[in-house]
Formats: structure tokens, sequence, C-alpha cells
């Protein structure tokens, strides 16, 4: 389910490679993209700042949209993105590791020959709507300003967080063939598909890890629809996807509330200042 290439603002790997995306910025035909990030530059200073962030991380083993802000966009990465976000998982039964995914190491094995499609289908129900659920002890969460994973990674002792509340739109089952299966899940924020693949297999009495995850959606941003593949990373081109998507803006520099798929839900874009 990996998305084809690498993905400006979609793929992960982007955010590595902002290096070699800045380098682009400076040929000859920057000012165009400095424009469109609400940049003023003058022609004359060698050295124009460009502020790019992103809207939140993702697994270091997954794919899919990560949302990147860049000049003026940086303000509106945390109202744009309120909204729900989706993936495609594939899970594998029968093993589960440290990290919860492919990249761990496996802590335990069971045997998984006694679950069926039906037995599958009958547990998400128990994971959709409002639930509690504990956070991956290697995560981007943070103890004494330190993530979990460096923690974990430099083989000091980290407690599990506690559980917290999540909320899961939907969850469906779209393939299964012993030992992985594949679901589709639209969640909200500080979800982690990591520990509902865990918990999933506890659940039916064995356990099971993730090993391929793809985000396919965060708040507006489609992987469909607003990826641009690596072979169209040039100037004009960044330009002209980063044009589209002000479309997702609204247009006008006021207050605007943009509407979401779910009842209660706005995502409220501030005006220029």
């Amino acid at each position: 389910m990996h998305s084809p290439g690498r993905t400006f603002c979609c793929d992960p790997a982007s955010v590595c490679h902002f290096s070699c995306i800045l380098r682009l910025f400076y040929n000859a035909s920057f000012q165009l993209l400095f424009a469109e990030a609400g940049v003023q530059t003058n022609g004359k200073k060698r050295n124009q700042v460009l502020k790019i962030g992103h809207g939140g991380t993702l697994d270091s083993a997954a794919t899919g949209v990560l949302v990147v802000g860049i000049g003026k966009g940086t303000k509106m990465l945390g109202t744009m993105l309120s909204g729900s976000k989706k993936y495609t998982a594939i899970g594998m039964l029968g093993k589960a590791t440290d990290t919860l995914d492919a990249t761990g190491k496996v802590t335990e094995e069971k045997p998984y020959d006694q679950v069926t499609k039906g037995d599958l289908e009958n547990v998400l129900q128990k994971f959709t709507g409002d639930i509690m659920q504990v956070p991956p002890l290697y995560s981007a969460l943070k103890k004494d300003g330190e993530r979990l994973s460096t923690l974990m990674k430099r083989g000091e002792a980290v407690e599990a967080k506690p559980a917290r509340p999540v909320r899961v739109y939907s969850l469906s089952l779209q393939q299964f063939q012993p030992p992985l299966f594949t679901l589709d899940v639209e969640c909200g924020g500080g979800f982690y598909v990591r520990s509902l693949v865990n918990d999933i297999g506890k659940e039916l009495s064995t356990c099971a890890t993730v090993q391929e995850l793809t985000r396919t959606k965060q708040g507006p941003f489609t992987l469909e629809e607003h990826a641009l593949q690596e072979d169209k990373w040039t100037i004009d081109e960044i330009a002209q996807s980063l044009e589209h998507c002000t479309a997702l803006l609204l247009g006008e520099p006021a207050r605007k509330k943009l509407k979401t798929e779910h009842p209660g839900e706005t995502a409220v874009v501030c005006g220029d200042k």
C-alpha cells in the first residue's frame, strides 16, 4: 500500500530531504516560490528567510500524507489540520515487537490459526467510537523534554504513559489473508494505529504488529488529490501545487470556518496580521 516514490508535503521522507529541497529554492526562480509562500523579497539580499514546518509527526516506517507549511502557511497548520486523519494499515497476526511495527525486535509469538475473518470484524467494533488507548513506548511523546523513542534507543527505562481518550470515526477490514489483514482507519488526533493493531491482537487471544502503514488523509489534505510525486519536484510544479491547495484556505484573509466531515468539529483559519 505504499505510494510510488516520494511526494512533496506528503511523504515523511520529504522532511529528511528538506536540505535538498531548500537548495532548489535558491536558483534563478526562487522568488516565485517565495511569493507563493507570502515572503517578500527585493532580489538583492543573498540570505532570505523561509520558514518551513510540518503538521505533525508520522511514524518513521510509515508513508503518506505529512503536510508541510511554507512561509505564512506555518501559522495555519494547527487550525488547518484539526480535522480527522485516515490510515491504511497492514497488520500481521502471531507476532509482537517492542516498537509495535516491523522495525522492532520480536518480543512474543503466538498461534493465530483460530482467528477467523468474522472474529476480526467483530473485534473491530470494540475499537470504534470514543475509546481509551495506551500510547506506544516508541513514540514522539516526551519525558523531561526528550522523546520516549530516544530514551528507549539509549537503553533507558521508560514507563508507559497512562491510557488516554481517543476517537475512532470508522474502522473497517479491507482484506484478510492470514496472518495478514488490512484495515482502513479514520481517527482523531493523538491516535496510534500501532497501539490499535497491538490491542486487536490481544483481544483475539494472540498478538499482532503493524507491517505497513500509510496515512491517506490529514485534515483536508489527501494523498490522492494533493500529493506531488518526486519527479515533479521543480520550482514551477511546487508553486503550482501550492496555488492549487490555496482553494482549501477559502481565499479571504479573514477568520473562516472550514467544513469538516464530522459534526461539532471546525477548523478556523486566521487572517494575515
